[in-house]
């Protein structure tokens, strides 16, 4: 095993309380819980908001699946980074201007309706859990590719470290966390992949095709998932092929796994539609996830809100290029993950498998492990942040006072499904799970958002019925790929990849709901609006 990878997982976890024990001499009261009481300086927020953001999805999945299906999943990083351009444009300065303190806070605020705000409750405990479960998905990953050992520590360990940072120290503590984690998972990704990039180079090998002598790392037992042709032989779905260790990795062709030119070319099994689907789901998607719009209420104004979104733009949009580069090498260093499925291990497998077992290539290795814990943490700590303060202000609180002891309490609540779930689900695809939220959250907050801001004709009967066709709608879809049998066709293609569908829906819902029930406009819409679009500095 490597020797440094402990030391070096010991050292993040270690920074990381140490980080959370400063914070938490900073947090006193709600406020600095739930929104560092509102006083987080654009550059922190930014480097904060992007380390929350940029999730086990974005460190492991996203290189994992250009590995696999090449370059039409390219609109994965597109759509997550070009989300905070929309959210800049039409979100991020009006919503810190509401005062809000949650989504659920900002739906009494603009519509003044209890039953909206339960339902927005409900929708971001749904989201929130949905994009837990794969960071502890990962993290279980991660803790046996790299340690061979079992799944359920890894996804405890990272689950019971995000919940102690959270529950002692709140929004104030996991800032100063979050922001140290970006730096780090982009030191991670950057300093390896130079000397990958100088390794391949030397080696003059092609970027495609794997090359000659590539072996199986360990005895290997591949089951393979569907129909595919290895070695130029026509092998059925639900065969096992037994590999021994130093055995030649084969070469693999299936529906979805492309090798050759091929692999450099749109097509593959992914239609139009699946494609413009996946690209509003990401795009619109990120509006609408509750951990990404909690961070806006910790700016002190509108401006600086602002602010925050154009460098969180440029932080993420440079992170994206190298999860790019690892799965282009991994199909040059890697191809037995082709075979395993586990191709979202590349970035963990590839600097040892590029570098050899040297001191190097141990070093690089133990570095991005180091980086995908870090990437565990930071989603993690935002995404039950978001959840324990929704618990807390609508179900512990419920109206009336509530004390830091409660937040607590609602953080442990918070935490017992997702980390529960993560412990029996280990064989997820941790960026299709991920994508899947962000449809969810494209077709219920992302609409309430847009609308609310933008449109006084808004309702509060019409935005929950938006919410729960459109957003429903998603949840379903949801609920039937993650749980239901495989789907083939067009049925695949509407469920599997639902928002092409359920976002259009969500908006032609809210419209014509808020239409049909005009009466129901708040009598103070005008102040509202006001409140939301005007500048502090205009204000009496």
């Amino acid at each position: 095993m490597n020797p440094y990878l402990v030391p070096g997982l010991i050292l993040v976890i270690v920074v990381t309380v140490g980080i959370g024990a400063y914070g938490l001499r900073f947090a006193r009261t709600t406020s600095d819980f739930l929104v560092a009481s509102r006083a987080i300086s654009p550059s922190w927020n930014a480097a904060a908001i992007s380390g929350e953001y940029l999730s086990a999805a974005s460190f492991l999945g996203v290189a994992g699946l250009i590995l696999r299906y090449g370059v039409d999943v390219l609109w994965y990083p597109v759509g997550f980074a070009a989300g905070y351009l929309a959210l800049l444009l039409f979100v991020a300065a009006p919503l810190r201007r509401s005062g809000a303190f949650t989504l659920p806070d900002f739906c009494q605020v603009r519509l003044r309706s209890t039953t909206l705000r339960r339902l927005a409750s409900l929708f971001v405990v749904f989201i929130g859990c949905l994009y837990l479960v794969p960071q502890l998905q990962g993290a279980g990953l991660t803790f046996t590719t790299v340690t061979g050992g079992s799944y359920v520590w890894g996804a405890l360990l990272v689950g019971v470290v995000v919940t102690a940072n959270v529950a002692l120290g709140g929004m104030r503590a996991i800032t100063f966390v979050q922001a140290f984690q970006y730096w780090l998972k982009l030191t991670a990704l950057a300093v390896p992949v130079i000397f990958l990039v100088l390794q391949w180079q030397s080696d003059g090998r092609p970027a495609v095709n794997p090359p000659a002598g590539a072996v199986f790392p360990a005895a290997t037992a591949v089951v393979l998932e569907q129909d595919a042709t290895v070695d130029g032989v026509e092998v059925a779905k639900g065969q096992v092929l037994h590999y021994d260790e130093g055995d030649p990795v084969p070469q693999v062709s299936t529906v979805d796994v492309r090798s050759g030119p091929d692999w450099l070319l749109p097509g593959g099994d992914r239609t139009l539609f699946a494609t413009y689907s996946l690209i509003l789901a990401t795009f619109l998607g990120t509006m609408g996830l509750p951990h990404v719009l909690v961070r806006f209420y910790t700016n002190p104004d509108g401006g600086s809100a602002r602010r925050t979104t154009l460098v969180v733009l440029a932080l993420v949009g440079l992170f994206y290029l190298l999860p790019t580069l690892y799965g282009v090498l991994g199909r040059v260093y890697t191809p037995q993950l082709l075979m395993t499925g586990h191709t979202d291990a590349v970035v963990l497998t590839l600097p040892e498998a590029a570098l050899g077992s040297g001191h190097l290539g141990r070093l690089l290795g133990a570095l991005v492990t180091a980086g995908a814990l870090a990437a565990f943490l930071s989603t993690s700590s935002g995404l039950l942040t978001s959840v324990a303060g929704v618990v807390f202000t609508d179900v512990l609180r419920a109206g009336r006072g509530g004390s830091v002891r409660d937040f607590r309490v609602a953080t442990l609540l918070a935490a017992v499904v997702p980390v529960t779930l993560s412990v029996f689900v280990s064989t997820m695809d941790v960026s299709r799970v991920v994508g899947l939220a962000f449809a969810v959250a494209a077709s219920s907050f992302c609409p309430l958002l847009v609308l609310g801001i933008w449109w006084r004709g808004l309702t509060d009967l019409g935005a929950a019925a938006g919410i729960l066709i459109g957003g429903g709608a998603a949840m379903v879809a949801v609920l039937v790929t993650v749980l239901g049998p495989p789907l083939d066709g067009w049925a695949a293609q509407l469920i599997g990849q639902p928002a092409a569908w359920t976002v259009p829906l969500a908006f032609l819902v809210m419209i014509v709901g808020s239409l049909l029930t005009s009466r129901r406009v708040p009598h103070d819409v005008g102040a509202t609006m006001l409140r939301l679009h005007a500048p502090e500095s205009l204000r009496i």
